[in-house]
């Protein structure tokens, strides 16, 4: 088969479509035919040789997939070749052929085209699994998501949005804004031109800066409110000052999920399958698909994602 290799650490131009040794199946893996996979800021970390594949995992990029399956493992009964699925990946998306195990897998939502349903499992898993099954955000509380107009801040401003929250997003331009603003955000703060610290008050914060936003971020809790940090984009080294939270009785989560155990993966998936999925296929939750490349020219797609003016995800079609 054919997949995306990082040739070695850099920018976009290190990314080549080569040919490679099919993947193994194992007794629990399914083995998808990919019809598209997505970029995630992960992709990045991983091309510029800061971020390695867990153990086991397909050294190509590529978190998530959708497609047919082509062979199931001996011990796998919940799918058969020529299922539409989607799937979780701890790496290897950006391929023709990946092999996964099947407690990763899920069934492509009703009513999705097959290549848009590769934006939905990295999404719907982190937004899933960060707001409201670790930050337990309930209906008429307040979201904050940061970076609104990323895969990840689209997907929870709608979902939470469509399960009956009020959402404050920020962005980084006005046009950005407006958009975010047509997916249901109640509020949009330009982080550019305001402090969001000063604005908004909020039960559960999602956040992908980390150290810079670390007080800013203390600060727009609400008493007992919940800040979970999934990802460093602006360091990962800051103080914290503890009283701050005492006084808000608030706490601080920071988690990732690539390097999750299968097991641990599996409940998302499942968790999402009976909770997101439903309103995905009712079409109160859809992908948002800001361009669809070639595969085999994953750089391209890389200096968009790079140049930070997308809104949503980024698709690798084949």
């Amino acid at each position: 088969m054919r997949a995306i290799e990082i040739t070695r650490p850099g920018g976009p131009e290190v990314l080549e479509w080569h040919e490679v040794p099919d993947p193994w199946v194992e007794r629990g893996d399914v083995l998808i035919d990919v019809t598209a996979s997505a970029l995630n800021r992960a992709d990045v970390l991983q091309r510029n040789g800061n971020y390695d594949p867990p153990p086991g995992a397909p050294p190509y990029p590529g978190l998530e997939v959708s497609g047919v399956v082509a062979e199931v493992g001996a011990d796998v009964e919940q799918f058969k070749p020529g299922d539409e699925v989607c799937a979780l990946l701890g790496g290897g998306g950006y391929a023709e052929r990946v092999a996964v195990p099947w407690q990763q897998v899920m069934p492509a939502p009703v009513g999705v085209p097959l290549k848009e349903a590769a934006g939905l499992p990295e999404v719907a898993c982190t937004v899933w699994s960060n707001v409201f099954m670790l930050g337990r955000l309930r209906r008429g509380e307040t979201l904050l998501v940061h970076g609104g107009a990323s895969g990840i801040g689209t997907f929870a401003v709608q979902l939470a949005k469509a399960l009956g929250s009020h959402v404050v997003a920020t962005v980084g331009t006005e046009e950005k804004a407006e958009q975010v603003r047509r997916l249901g955000a109640d509020e949009v703060v330009n982080y550019r031109e305001q402090d969001f610290s000063e604005h908004v008050q909020a039960d559960v914060i999602l956040d992908i800066i980390g150290a810079k936003y670390l007080a800013g971020n203390i600060k727009a809790l609400r008493t007992g409110g919940r800040l979970v940090i999934i990802a460093l984009q602006g360091g990962a080294k800051a103080e914290i000052d503890l009283g701050a939270l005492i006084a808000k009785r608030a706490s601080v989560h920071a988690t990732t999920l690539r390097a999750r155990p299968v097991d641990e993966k599996g409940v998302i998936v499942r968790s999402v399958v009976d909770n997101v999925w439903p309103l995905v296929s009712a079409g109160a939750v859809r992908p948002v698909v800001y361009a669809e490349v070639p595969m085999a020219e994953a750089a391209e797609a890389h200096r968009m994602l790079d140049s930070g003016e997308h809104v949503g995800k980024i698709l690798l079609v084949r």
